[in-house]
């Protein structure tokens, strides 16, 4: 089992607990999280998944692949895309990553 907390924008934080190997979107999506809304399903379409990496966190989960980056820089005049953006649909839950960190953006982008 492995913990992801989800920050906010207005600094409220909510904690939810589920199996390895899930991605911290379908956590999300499945428990109700606001803001991630997850239009596309996870396949790096939309960024309606969209988080900021804690930064306490963001070496041990680390930078974006080559379509993810590339998804993250066209969103970039709809999104504050910062140096520890992530789509969540890409991080997957593991042990290493139990207790991980997520901030929710002010605003998504639509579809």
């Amino acid at each position: 089992m492995a913990r992801v907390t989800y920050v906010q924008p207005d600094g409220s934080a909510r904690t939810c607990t589920n199996f390895e190997g899930m991605a911290v979107m379908h956590l999300a999506v499945g428990n109700l999280v606001d803001g991630i809304d997850a239009l596309c399903g996870g396949v790096r379409q939309c960024g309606t998944c969209h988080v900021y990496v804690d930064d306490a966190w963001a070496a041990r989960v680390g930078g974006p692949g080559e379509d993810e980056a590339a998804m993250l820089e066209a969103l970039g005049d709809r999104i504050e895309v910062r140096p520890t953006s992530r789509l969540s649909c890409q991080i997957h839950i593991t042990e290493e990553l139990d207790g991980l960190v997520v901030h929710v953006p002010d605003n998504q982008p639509g579809v």
